[in-house]
């Protein structure tokens, strides 16, 4: 275990602050938009990881522009309103709303410095794979001009409208995300200075790729200012500048709203006029236009971006699709579990035989699509319930429900309106699938519904049994593809008696006072986590092995944080997985010294969310408790949303998530980073056995999906705590 507990070397706060002195002040805890932006930092350094594909550097590259376009249009938007409001609430670091933009607007900053930088040396490097992306000024031969000219002609300049900027014109509205041109011209006839604005529709595409063998792109923006004669015929064009906006996404929801879906579609609305919180001009903007844009835009604690390259990183996933295999990920196909192939696809009878759990991406998500149609088409199956987060725009998910709701069967669906950039589209499905005859329930008006359950009710003899799949990820089939999250089935009657009683909260609040084996939110789940790391603090004062082992996406709530903190001091042995925002401080004598914490970034997103408790032995071991979770270990998670959190009680099912999953994670080398003292992240080095946890979990199948082929195929290479020793 040596090798993966934290240093033991001492490490200040990095403000002076003795690390004695942390226990009682702000500074115990990181600044939560910075650790975020850090996790954005590391997703930022995989565009320069030469261990990957050319295009999938790429892709990191516009995954990191669309993660800060979205961190701004919500947390810096949220600080911003904080401010106007005059509210002076410090955050778990100290942090006055107003010094909390000042440090994340100057990190801000410096990341898209680093993207442009990045991208430059990406474009260089794709120009020497034959992927060329040319700018305004790049010359073409005759034949590429001719097409790019007409083009223009013929699929830009109807959709476009330049409009002039003057007192008869009113200052046009630009839409979040948009992107804009402003002109300086003159006009010939009387030698006047006109300036014109174009907008860029969003139908338009990001960039165009130009026929031919060798791919070649141009941005929309680009094309419009190479074409400006054919734009502004009679005008002398002076100069341009391009420019793009984000405004404020949040939506605030009002506890006393009477019609929540009413509130919902003109919430969305009010959203796409929100307020400015970004500004970036691109090139050598001209000063009087800038003034106007400042002026007309409205701008108050709105952050300027001005750079010499181009905008809108997130754009460059169309530029991913080019017809590349070799600059690209080996393509990855999702195992179907041996278990329910079996029982000729018969997931009820796989169920029935003994739990099931299924990671995704390694084993498809098929097989929760399958459960659902199973039951829609199963003559004996006479009610189905479930939970629908977020479910993409293509979702079988929602076709299974409704064709359910068509055989006759009692199906209910709790719709979470508040699902950020998902309300529009759940809206729509809402509204479908009460055309069928599914009963639609909006959870309630404060609390996020965020557990992610099914429940099949089948009739079998003269009973019934329940159906259960509980997720760690959400029902959506397109993420389902690339983010790493656990499906669990069983029929445990006190499982499908616990679910009941969830949708009871849910649907009719009534509170689940007497769940047997689930713990929920906000009932119930920092309290069942409180009395496992107070079991793990009593084993340590006893003498007795104690540790934690953790998978989140994020933490940040401070009680959770200062109880693994006293169970550091206690003597227990912390080892976390946390993705993306951490606010504890690890590795401090006298705070956090027994407390380790990494982060993985790789192919896939690491999502899922698991907790190990050692409970007396040395971890892993038969006697650990373990749970899985829908929830992070925020306050938002454990106070204002409806989460769930299950045991894993079968011993097949216990040993995959501990012994493969959570070590796995644990183990890995080549795409972890270690969180240090002072808040910044390493990346893991060169170790004797390196070890990769996606590339194991792509070659080896799991263990509970596997039914009588473990027995009698390959065995699947076991894990230890010797790093890389399979």
């Amino acid at each position: 275990m040596d090798m993966l507990q934290a240093s033991e070397e001492p490490n200040p706060s990095g403000d002076g602050t003795e690390a004695s002195e942390l226990g009682s002040q702000p500074q115990r805890y990181f600044n939560r938009e910075l650790s975020w932006l850090a996790f954005n930092e590391r997703v930022l350094a995989e565009a320069c990881n030469p261990d990957y594909p050319l295009i999938e550097r790429l892709r990191f590259l516009s995954i990191s522009g669309s993660n800060i376009d979205e961190f701004l249009m919500v947390r810096v938007a949220g600080l911003a309103a904080q401010v106007r409001r005059q509210i002076e609430e410090v955050s778990i670091d100290g942090l006055t709303p107003s010094q909390a933009i000042a440090v994340t607007h100057e990190k801000v900053l410096e990341l898209e410095d680093i993207q442009q930088k990045t991208w430059a040396a990406l474009k260089v490097q794709l120009a020497e794979a034959g992927i060329t992306v040319i700018g305004e000024e790049d010359r073409l031969d005759r034949e590429r001009e001719r097409w790019l000219r007409q083009y223009f002609i013929d699929d830009v300049m109807p959709v476009i409208t330049p409009q002039a900027i003057d007192p008869a014109h009113p200052f046009p509205f630009v839409a979040n995300q948009g992107i804009g041109v402003l002109f300086s011209l003159t006009r010939l006839a009387d030698q006047a200075s006109v300036m014109e604005m174009v907008l860029i529709p969003s139908p338009l595409p990001r960039f165009v790729r130009i026929p031919g063998a060798e791919a070649m792109w141009i941005s929309i923006e680009d094309l419009i200012c190479r074409n400006t004669a054919e734009l502004f015929p009679g005008f002398r064009f002076n100069g341009h500048g391009v420019f793009r906006i984000l405004r404020d996404s949040d939506i605030e929801v009002e506890e006393d709203a009477e019609d929540l879906v009413r509130y919902f579609r003109t919430a969305i609305q009010r959203r796409r006029r929100g307020r400015v919180i970004v500004l970036q001009l691109q090139g050598r903007f001209d000063p009087a236009a800038e003034e106007l844009l400042r002026t007309q835009l409205g701008l108050d604690k709105s952050l300027i971006m001005k750079t010499a390259g181009i905008i809108g990183f997130s754009g460059l996933a169309t530029i991913c699709d080019e017809d590349r295999p070799e600059l690209k990920f080996e393509p990855y196909s999702p195992r179907y579990p041996e278990r329910i192939l079996e029982h000729d696809g018969d997931i009820f009878a796989a169920i029935r035989e003994k739990d099931i759990v299924v990671q995704h991406p390694y084993e498809s998500f098929e097989v929760v699509i399958d459960f659902l149609r199973q039951a829609a088409r199963d003559p004996d199956v006479v009610a189905i319930k479930q939970t629908l987060y977020r479910a993409g725009k293509q979702s079988a998910i929602i076709s299974a429900l409704i064709a359910a709701a068509e055989q006759g069967k009692s199906v209910t669906a709790v719709v979470e309106l508040k699902a950020r950039f998902d309300e529009e589209q759940n809206l729509l499905w809402a509204s479908q699938l009460e055309r069928a005859g599914v009963q639609v329930i909006y959870g309630f008006v404060d609390w996020k519904t965020h557990a992610k359950v099914s429940m099949v009710v089948r009739r079998e003899g003269e009973s019934y049994r329940t159906y259960c799949h509980f997720g760690t990820g959400n029902y959506h089939p397109f993420t389902a593809r690339i983010y790493t999250d656990l499906s669990y089935f069983t029929a445990d009657p006190a499982a499908g008696r616990d679910v009941g009683r969830l949708f009871n909260f849910i649907t009719g609040y009534v509170e689940p006072t007497g769940a047997e084996i689930l713990s929920i939110s906000p009932i119930s789940l920092r309290s069942t986590l409180n009395e496992c790391i107070d079991a793990e603090i009593a084993n340590a004062v006893a003498g007795k092995p104690a540790a934690i082992w953790a998978k989140l996406n994020s933490l940040t709530d401070p009680d959770l944080i200062d109880r693994l903190y006293a169970a550091s001091n206690a003597g227990v042995d912390i080892e976390l997985v946390v993705r993306g925002i951490c606010c504890l401080r690890p590795g401090i004598p006298g705070l956090s010294a027994n407390i380790a914490v990494k982060s993985i970034i790789g192919r896939f997103l690491e999502h899922a969310r698991i907790w190990a408790f050692a409970n007396g032995a040395h971890m892993p071991n038969r006697r650990a408790k373990v749970f899985i979770t829908s929830a992070d270990g925020m306050s938002r998670n454990l106070d204002r949303r409806v989460e769930v959190m299950l045991p894993i009680r079968n011993k097949t099912v216990h040993d995959q998530v501990l012994d493969q999953v959570m070590l796995a994670n644990l183990l890995d080398s080549e795409q972890s980073w270690d969180l240090a003292p002072d808040g910044s992240y390493d990346r893991v080095g060169e170790v004797e056995n390196p070890f990769n946890l996606h590339r194991y979990f792509m070659t080896n199948p799991s263990l509970s999906g596997r039914g009588a082929s473990l027995d009698s195929g390959r065995k699947v290479p076991k894990l230890s705590l010797r790093r890389g020793n399979i």
